[in-house]
């Protein structure tokens, strides 16, 4: 299941639900560096999304080039500690909560009768085979509806703040018609960007 919204990609991603700390904002922490992780247990759908987000700006890192096998073992305050002495002062984190399947109705669609006016009929199909003409005078045309299953996919989004210690925002995001990993990375945090602009935690810029 997870590998499945990690390898996927959404054209149609929103908000469903938010929260910020209201005493603590993004833009007034100035996060300097930010550790990105992506909590999957596939390692390749791991590092995929930890580097598209990466991408997006210089401040993000990736979490598997600090925790990797080589400190797993530590204690949650040794591992805490490697960040603070690595100089991170934000930590992303992203995961999945959920899928859900849905089952819509697609309506079918219908072409009407279409008449030509009788001065373009004889005048303009004169001479030409019935192929024309019966263009001029189609018949009623129905392709029925159907019934379509969609599976959406929620994910959670969180940004801590390593100096107080504590969450600062979460997100949760919906995503329908997902096929690719990268595509639908980007349209989460281009959602989570557009509300955090929206709440007040970013800058309107």
């Amino acid at each position: 299941m997870t590998i499945l919204i990690l390898l996927s990609c959404s054209s149609n991603t929103s908000i469903a639900s938010s929260w910020r700390d209201p005493d603590i904002t993004v833009a007034k922490e100035q996060f300097k560096k930010v550790l990105v992780v992506a909590l999957v247990k596939d390692e390749a759908s791991r590092r995929i999304t930890e580097n598209r987000i990466a991408a997006s700006n210089p401040i993000f890192k990736t979490s598997y080039q600090y925790m990797n096998g080589t400190n797993l073992h530590l204690t949650k305050e040794q591992q805490l500690q490697i960040l603070h002495d690595e100089n991170f002062d934000g930590v992303i984190t992203m995961r999945l909560v959920s899928t859900q399947k849905e089952t819509n109705y697609v309506p079918g669609t219908y072409t009407g009768m279409y008449y030509g006016g009788f001065d373009g009929l004889y005048s303009g199909m004169y001479g030409y085979g019935f192929g024309n003409w019966y263009g001029m005078y189609s018949p009623n045309f129905y392709d029925p509806g159907y019934y379509q299953e969609t599976t959406s996919y929620m994910v959670e989004t969180n940004i801590f703040s390593l100096k107080d210690n504590k969450l600062i925002w979460t997100g949760t995001t919906k995503s329908e018609y997902v096929t690719d990993l990268g595509q639908t990375v980007d349209a989460i945090m281009q959602a989570v960007v557009k509300e955090m602009k929206k709440d007040g935690s970013l800058p309107p810029k």
